[in-house]
């Protein structure tokens, strides 16, 4: 059974866009469903296994961990699905720590008066994020964390710079502090833009990990998982993957990211009126077609 801390959205704090306690079935299938070298999550793993057992016991005068991970890659890898998997994945490796994951909203925290961003920041840090470490084990999801850590160096005279200064002074500050008092305390970053993030964030990152883009085994097993999932409605669509074409199917979305990959099924089933009309009739060449458009697009700079 799902479990979501029982409060209305309104009554969640400004800034966090949902509390979850962990472990939770909806979180493990996310993790299942991003499909990478398998190399890559166990690093990803282990990793925040370490800030759990490591940090709590060993000086950070010895290890200088902030208990920080920041995943960087092109929009549509997953990265914020893995980082949500993740979080389910250490709870249920920890067995016996009641964790809770929260999701930060940066978007809510930006406003264009002035201190008002470097206040809010400094409030869901110091106050709502060191509430929910004081009570147990949590992880934290800052996605577009270059909203919140903007790369001080590279910002313009424009759109009010000395606020944006101070939101990212008021980030780092907190990061320090919340190192010192809350070693059961993980942040898991996302970036689609990483040389936007200020350096002196990653800086504190233990980890700094590129989520790449599907090679050609990781793109097969995508197409394959999707037409599979489709296959309990559509009975047609799951023999695909076993046809001698479907190789072709595959190479053909290379240079694609997983979720671009999975529309391109929806896009093949909408190449003609009669497979708009009966699923069971696409075929590999309308994946095929839809995956090459998807690629023209692409280059285009289309969606």
């Amino acid at each position: 059974m799902t479990q979501f801390t029982i409060v209305k959205d309104a009554d969640l704090p400004k800034g966090i866009h949902s509390d979850i306690a962990l472990p939770n079935a909806d979180l493990g299938h996310l993790w299942d469903s991003i499909i990478l070298a398998s190399e890559i999550k166990e690093r990803l793993v282990s990793q925040a296994i370490l800030n759990f057992t490591i940090r709590p016991k060993v000086s950070r005068s010895v290890l200088p961990l902030h208990g920080v991970l920041l995943l960087v890659g092109p929009p549509g890898t997953g990265k914020t699905s893995l980082a949500k998997g993740l979080a389910n994945r250490i709870a249920e490796l920890l067995k016996g720590q009641k964790m809770r994951l929260l999701q930060v909203d940066p978007h809510a925290l930006t406003s264009s008066a002035m201190g008002k961003t470097q206040r809010a920041v400094s409030e869901l840090f110091s106050q709502t994020i060191a509430e929910a470490a004081a009570l147990g084990p949590t992880i934290v999801l800052l996605d577009e964390v270059e909203t919140l850590a903007a790369d001080r160096a590279k910002l313009s005279m424009d759109a009010n710079p000395v606020d944006v200064h101070r939101a990212t002074d008021a980030v780092l500050v907190q990061l320090d502090t919340l190192a010192e008092r809350f070693p059961n305390l993980l942040f898991v970053a996302t970036s689609n833009f990483p040389q936007a993030v200020d350096a002196a964030f990653t800086s504190r990152c233990d980890l700094v990990l590129q989520i790449p883009l599907p090679d050609a085994d990781a793109c097969r097993k995508i197409l394959a998982d999707c037409l599979s999932g489709l296959a309990g409605t559509f009975p047609n669509i799951g023999k695909l993957s076993s046809m001698p074409e479907f190789g072709a199917c595959a190479t053909a979305c290379e240079g694609l990211d997983g979720r671009t990959i999975r529309k391109v099924v929806v896009s093949a089933l909408a190449q003609r009126k009669e497979t708009a009309l009966n699923p069971n009739l696409v075929s590999t060449d309308d994946i095929v077609a839809a995956a090459t458009q998807a690629k023209m697009n692409r280059k285009s700079g289309g969606l």
